[in-house]
């Protein structure tokens, strides 16, 4: 059986590695604040959501896919937390079995174990059918109808009843049966578990002549013990080997669904904490690329409104048709909250997630990379400018056409005119690439210079200031400004009393 819960025909690959230079994506877009709440202080599930995040989907519809899946949970969020500790508890349990602890890799120890193993399975396959009954109606995805229809399929009354009546002869309750040849030298060969043969109440009667030859080995003889040990081990390994593969079958199952259920069980937690505190949620619609779209109505970050408790400052956003989004205005304006939600939002759309916003609609990209100024760093062998310089390099080493690029600050180490100039010729050449850009800069010349150049496939916005100088974190269509109103923040700083602002003036 398989779940197909990520992937519709496959299973999902944790074991695949992250893709080039997201430790950096991670960092600049503090997405270790959605992963652990998604993780609820669980490794495995925070190692999930860390894979799936970053390993986002390229096809609108296998975005929609996992959507469909995400919302059916929403929906029935018991019934998805259920069959999740159903896999949990498989898994565990399998790992806790008693003869587990044993390191034996005789057949008659692996035959044991995993008629256990598979009695405990029978238990948890049978609640998971009874889940798939009593709730199929409530979901509608097509990855859960296909989950439900297999698991009442295959998991019939005559496949328990099966199941059941081999455990109950694996026991050997009446003895073990084995049938043998004689080879060379006498020695036995072919040996061959045999099911023993139906007998009357009167022939189990210790009475009588027996048919065909016995022998008993006495108390005391311990090489004819485990010489008979021996020989029950061979007429038993084949089926202990059957049983122990039977038992990996239907492990890999309970640990492939708790795989791909501990991606949705993170989304219900973070959900669940999202509009508890009023921030909106809304299924994105995923766009084929080909043409550049970023439309949004509310959009807000989720990682400030985790950290602050409370909603925050949505924003609108119509940029179809714009390869390059450049975002400039006022200090502490919210410009670089505003490229955060635009990045998180493309990386959970891309992974099937919900999108903080009211409404969001993108294309998809080939990839998400970050390019964000960094403090000083003692360790540093150059410059603040040369490690720009470097990281920008390994981003063009790998971003590919139909990418997406969030600049934030970028060349802001070196004086305008440098860092204008350097800024302007990669944003050109990414641009003749297919590769869309999002910009936040208090360079005027750069900004200057795209909007005058670039106006038809450009969209300028502005971080708003009033007329007191307060922010209403709102971004805003807007050309570039020659300031970035940083006095604003000087006399919030520091005129806090009358003295203060008697000497600013």
């Amino acid at each position: 059986m398989k779940a197909f819960l990520l992937h519709d025909g496959r299973d999902f690959d944790l074991a695949a590695g992250p893709p080039p230079l997201s430790a950096d994506l991670a960092q600049d877009l503090e997405l270790g604040t959605l992963w652990n709440v998604m993780a609820a202080g669980d490794k495995f599930r925070y190692d999930v959501a860390q894979r799936a995040m970053l390993g986002g989907l390229s096809d609108p519809a296998a975005i929609r896919y996992r959507q469909e899946i995400l919302a059916d949970c929403l929906a029935c969020p018991a019934v998805a937390r259920e069959l999740y500790g159903l896999a949990v508890t498989a898994i565990e349990g399998e790992r806790r079995s008693f003869f587990g602890l044993f390191s034996s890799d005789s057949p008659d120890s692996i035959l044991y174990r995993s008629v256990q193993v598979l009695e405990f399975f029978t238990g948890l396959l049978k609640a998971l059918r009874k889940i798939a009954g009593e709730h199929a109606g409530s979901f509608r995805s097509a990855g859960f109808t296909r989950l439900f229809a297999t698991l009442s399929t295959e998991l019939s009354d005559g496949y328990f009843r099966e199941i059941a009546a081999h455990l109950a002869a694996l026991k050997f309750r009446r003895g073990v049966l084995i049938s043998a040849a004689i080879g060379d030298s006498n020695k036995g060969a072919g040996h061959v578990l045999r099911r023993p043969r139906e007998q009357s109440w009167r022939a189990r009667l210790p009475l009588g002549a027996r048919d065909g030859g016995s022998f008993q080995i006495a108390d005391r003889d311990e090489a004819g013990m485990r010489a008979l040990s021996r020989w029950q081990a061979r007429g038993t390994n084949l089926v202990a080997n059957a049983l122990a593969q039977a038992c990996d079958h239907i492990l890999s199952f309970f640990r492939m669904l708790r795989t791909e259920l501990a991606f949705y069980v993170g989304c219900l937690d973070l959900h669940d904490q999202l509009t508890a505190i009023g921030a909106p949620a809304c299924f994105p619609v995923p766009l084929a690329p080909g043409q550049p779209a970023l439309n949004a109505r509310g959009l807000s970050d989720p990682c400030l409104a985790l950290h602050t408790g409370t909603a925050v400052v949505g924003n609108d956003v119509h940029a179809s048709g714009k390869s390059l989004v450049m975002i400039t205005g006022a200090n502490q304006g919210g410009k670089s909250t505003f490229l955060r939600s635009a990045g998180l939002a493309q990386l959970m759309m891309q992974c099937g997630m919900f999108v903080t916003a009211h409404e969001f609609q993108a294309d998809v990209r080939a990839g998400v990379f970050t390019h964000y100024k960094r403090e000083e760093d003692a360790a540093m062998e150059s410059g603040k400018l040369d490690e720009e310089l470097s990281r920008m390099s390994r981003i063009v080493d790998r971003i590919t056409p139909g990418g997406l690029l969030l600049c934030n600050e970028s060349f802001a180490s070196t004086n305008e005119r440098e860092g204008s100039e350097i800024a302007r010729q990669i944003v050109r050449a990414l641009l003749a690439r297919g590769i869309k850009v999002l910009f936040v800069t208090h360079l005027f010349a750069l900004a200057g210079h795209f909007h005058r150049e670039h106006a038809p496939a450009a969209l300028l916005l502005r971080a708003e200031r009033q007329g007191d100088g307060r922010r209403t974190f709102r971004i805003t269509p807007g050309e570039p400004l020659p300031t970035s109103h940083g006095e604003d923040v000087y006399r919030r700083v520091f005129a806090t009393g009358p003295d203060r602002s008697a000497a600013l003036g």
